[in-house]
């Protein structure tokens, strides 16, 4: 029987491309020099660490993460920003993970709405990844049209089609 999965997985090593391409980029703009800023990504957690002087340095590096990773092919939805940067003598400092699988809250909303289509398939939640199945490859495809028109706050990838 035809199936797909539905996962949301960052590539390790496009993040770290993405990560040392804004370091340089950081090093080289007139607006930094003179700066202790640095940026640091923890492989194994995949968590950013950015540690600069104050709120405006904060967002230039933010902004350029963000268009590094998009220029990667990354999508910056992946990165879990919700945490406050937080003081450490005269330096900010903020803690940024990456997101890897669906969270319990994306996955309802999503098993939801392919329940609420009416279109033939079963969704099954699988630790992180939602596997739909189905009699059609059709009926598999309209799913994924359905899923990339609606917005989850993640970046999904449809993957594993048999």
């Amino acid at each position: 029987m035809p199936s797909f999965d539905i996962s949301s997985k960052v590539d390790p090593q496009l993040l770290d491309n993405a990560i040392n391409v804004a370091k340089k980029e950081i090093l080289n703009r007139w607006d930094f020099k003179d700066s202790k800023s640095t940026i640091e990504l923890n492989k194994k957690d995949l968590v950013i660490n950015i540690t600069t002087e104050n709120d405006m340095r904060l967002d230039a590096i933010l902004d350029a993460i963000h268009s590094r990773m998009i220029k990667q092919g990354l999508d910056p939805r992946s990165l879990d920003e919700k945490k406050e940067h937080y003081p450490s003598g005269p330096m900010i400092k903020k803690d940024i993970t990456a997101r890897q699988g669906i969270d319990a809250e994306a996955s309802r909303k999503i098993m939801k709405d392919i329940k609420d289509s009416k279109i033939k398939v079963t969704a099954q939640k699988m630790d992180d990844i939602i596997r739909v199945t189905s009699k059609s490859i059709n009926d598999l495809q309209a799913v994924i049209a359905l899923c990339r028109k609606n917005n989850y706050d993640v970046p999904l990838q449809f993957v594993n089609m048999k």
